[in-house]
């Protein structure tokens, strides 16, 4: 599952790579964040895949800038997925995040228009990247639960997410421990 997995009895084993994403509310005001993990020893393409969504993420959030538009932020992501040989997920993005769990902007992982379009970062904004990466195909599924989300092609995905806040002109991690 790449993203909203709704948990089960299934057993993790060695060789598995397990995805959470956690929310949480706290006086009135939602946090989020994603990580994507190994069970033991998994493939060099796994280790991959799940580096790759993890250094998106990072990536990202080291060159947000007041007053650059969300779409370079895409822009950013998408290519660093895609020149490590990977596709994002489609249909599914990045968000807003304050006295609601998701809020304006949206913020895909891909590019539709072009970079010096939409809106602009400001100070004092509160948003979560989450990158969703996966091997293939980037074509979402959505299962019978109507809530967990593969790729179309069944394959292992990644997936991380922080929630940032716009401090100073820059961006400042919310939930890093």
């Amino acid at each position: 599952v790449c993203i909203h997995g709704v948990p089960d009895d299934t057993v993790v084993q060695e060789g598995d790579v397990l995805g959470l994403d956690i929310g949480t509310k706290l006086d009135g005001y939602f946090g989020d964040a994603a990580i994507t993990m190994a069970v033991g020893k998994i493939s060099a393409e796994d280790e991959a895949l799940i580096a790759c969504s993890k250094g998106a993420l990072y990536h990202a959030i080291e060159n947000i800038k007041q007053g650059m538009r969300f779409k370079e932020l895409t822009k950013l992501l998408e290519d660093y997925i895609t020149e490590a040989g990977f596709v994002p997920l489609r249909d599914y993005c990045g968000h807003g995040i304050g006295t609601k769990p998701h809020d304006e902007p949206n913020i895909p992982n891909y590019l539709e228009g072009k970079p010096n379009q939409g809106p602009k970062i400001k100070n004092g904004m509160v948003f979560c990247l989450e990158p969703m990466v996966c091997q293939k195909s980037g074509q979402p599924v959505l299962l019978e639960d109507q809530w967990s989300v593969i790729s179309e092609d069944q394959l292992r995905s990644s997936h991380y997410e922080h929630q940032v806040a716009v401090v100073d002109g820059k961006a400042v991690i919310l939930t890093e421990a």
